[in-house]
């Protein structure tokens, strides 16, 4: 028999049966509860601030690594994970669908689930995770095979399991899932493959289904009886309004990246992936709500709002980049850089663009946003050409495009500072030359209809940290890097920015100027963000390190720059020298 979800949720309004259960309150509060950290982004608006302070800009040089722990194992590959913090534990996912407990004073390993994976997963760009979510007495994230997991903190056991899609389709689950009021709120990756994106709610305490919304227009939402019963929720849009023909059947825009939460809006934000093929001219039309930000209500799935990024996506811009809300000139507003090359700053209240500017240095694709109509001013030049109307109908002309399709963002999550009102984003400098082909669907099989070959514009960098004003979008300061940036930023009242890099360094910034203050190296590319949290008086840094992810599998001439990289799997936490 179902559990009742309003008396579960009730009893975890505030606490739970056990004093370790984390609740809803304690979610809310996450991003100012400076001993734990319960979710990705540290904060589920995504802000990865912190107010401890002391690791500071005159401290910060005595940080030293209080322990470290190995995933073990042949099993290494891109190792994205956030670490949750919580209750003496560390929970952090590894490549390969694997999750581990660690003691925090100890690092010692309390418990490791390795999920059983099949021979046929198809996770286009790595085997990664980028962490759980925690709720009650369970840490929950997704798998290589498009499943959910729910485990007993305590012990790892499983509590519960539920399948989400068909691996041999195409769908994989790669990113966290987020807790937003009460609910388990999670995506599917698998663009690539001609899937079809979604957001769905699940009761975090059973693995119940409440509600399924799509994110490609024409497909179904539902809603789900406490019998399990799929109520229809209505169209995700109006069919075949901006996807003529049959494409959106099979239209992509995978919610690959999970979303934020905004608890004064009450919506969760979700970015979402091309749209499938990466041949436009299959497709006329805008194909919403692919490379878009859409903004649901949590208690029904509604789309409340939506801000497509790259009308009729042609470049595999995505849009899945993570939406992250702050305070500026008294009002809510939603900060996101999208893979496009542009930074957007909208109303995360109602969708209305207030701003838009480039954070790269090189955008051939569009000209500039036009902040009246939110619609890019496209470069028709720079559009790779209809396959059929080439000298032999195989291949159309070749285009150069920057970015490149891996992004002027990618993956790695960017960081906002309440103390000096700045974004930190980790972006990338580079270019492709693309071409469009025929391409037809098959299940399972890769959906993109093009060729590209990546390459840097610059000989000196390719990654740059950049400290970006979403007032005047201006950068403020930038700090280059050799090989490009595929690990998150986090940022600190004691007035620093950490972030990693693929030569395997985690780094410490000055915040205000962008100096160099600290580097350590891990032994291995740092692809994952860092979080922060204060234990019995002192301040603890941890990062996960381990080389992999989409650039060596698909990042042509830049991938053959880093090929010196070694792969890794650990996670290692720092302390200042004579602390705790």
């Amino acid at each position: 028999m179902k559990k009742n979800l309003l008396f579960l949720l009730a009893a975890l309004a505030t606490g739970g049966a056990h004093g370790a259960d984390v609740s809803t309150a304690m979610i809310d509060n996450d991003a100012k509860d400076e001993k734990s950290v319960l979710s990705f982004g540290m904060g589920t608006n995504g802000q990865r601030y912190s107010k401890l302070t002391q690791i500071n800009t005159g401290s910060v040089g005595r940080l030293v690594p209080a322990w470290s722990f190995s995933f073990g194992g042949e099993k290494q590959r891109g190792q994205e994970s956030q670490p949750l913090i919580h209750n003496g534990k560390m929970f952090v996912t590894a490549s390969y669908s694997r999750i581990f407990a660690v003691d925090l004073k100890t690092g010692a390993k309390l418990w490791k689930y390795e999920h059983r994976l099949p021979d046929g997963i198809m996770p286009c760009c790595d085997v990664v995770n980028r962490g759980a979510a925690l709720f009650g007495n369970l840490v929950i994230f997704g798998t290589l095979d498009a499943q959910l997991v729910a485990l007993d903190q305590a012990t790892g056991k499983v509590v519960w399991k539920e399948k989400v899609d068909d691996y041999a389709a195409g769908y994989s689950m790669t990113s966290a899932p987020l807790i937003a009021n009460g609910m388990l709120l999670t995506g599917v990756s698998g663009g690539e493959f001609g899937v079809v994106g979604r957001v769905e709610a699940r009761n975090p305490l059973t693995g119940e289904l409440l509600w399924m919304r799509p994110t490609v227009e024409g497909h179904m939402g539902y809603r789900y009886d406490k019998d399990g019963k799929a109520i229809d929720a209505g169209v995700s849009g109006t069919v075949n309004k901006t996807w003529p023909g049959e494409l959106w059947k099979t239209g992509g825009a995978a919610t690959w990246m999970g979303g934020t939460y905004d608890a004064g809006t009450g919506l969760a934000y979700f970015g979402t992936g091309n749209p499938a093929p990466w041949n436009s001219h299959l497709r006329p039309g805008d194909n919403l709500y692919s490379s878009s930000t859409v903004a649901l209500d949590v208690k029904t799935g509604q789309i409340k709002w939506a801000y497509q990024n790259t009308p009729n996506d042609s470049w595999d811009f995505d849009g899945a980049n993570e939406f992250v809300t702050f305070d500026m000139n008294g009002k809510r507003y939603g900060g996101k850089a999208d893979r496009n090359g542009f930074f957007y700053v909208i109303d995360a209240a109602n969708g209305k663009l207030q701003n838009a500017f480039p954070f790269v240095r090189k955008i051939t694709w569009a000209s500039s946003i036009d902040l009246k109509t939110g619609r890019p001013n496209f470069i028709p030049a720079n559009r790779p050409s209809d396959p059929t109307k080439g000298q032999d109908g195989k291949k159309g002309s070749t285009v150069f495009a920057a970015p490149a399709f891996l992004g002027a963002k990618n993956q790695m999550p960017m960081a906002y500072s309440q103390q000096t009102g700045l974004f930190y984003v980790p972006a990338n400098e580079w270019g492709m030359d693309i071409w469009n082909e025929p391409i037809s669907y098959k299940k399972g099989g890769a959906f993109l209809g093009a060729g590209f070959t990546i390459r840097p514009l610059f000989d000196d960098y390719i990654g740059a940290l950049r400290a970006i004003d979403p007032k005047t979008g201006k950068i403020v300061w930038e700090a280059k890097n050799t090989a490009p940036l595929w690990g998150g930023v986090m940022t600190t009242a004691g007035g620093l920015v950490f972030y990693g890099t693929p030569e395997g360094y985690l780094k410490a910034l000055d915040a205000k100027t962008g100096k160099e203050l600290w580097k350590f190296q891990t032994g291995s590319g740092v692809v994952a963000p860092p979080v922060t949290w204060e234990e019995g008086g002192t301040q603890y840094v941890a990062v996960v390190s381990g080389w992999g992810g989409a650039v060596p599998l698909w990042g042509g001439e830049v991938a053959k720059k880093v090929n010196f990289l070694e792969q890794g799997g650990s996670v290692w936490v720092f302390k200042l020298a004579g602390k705790g």
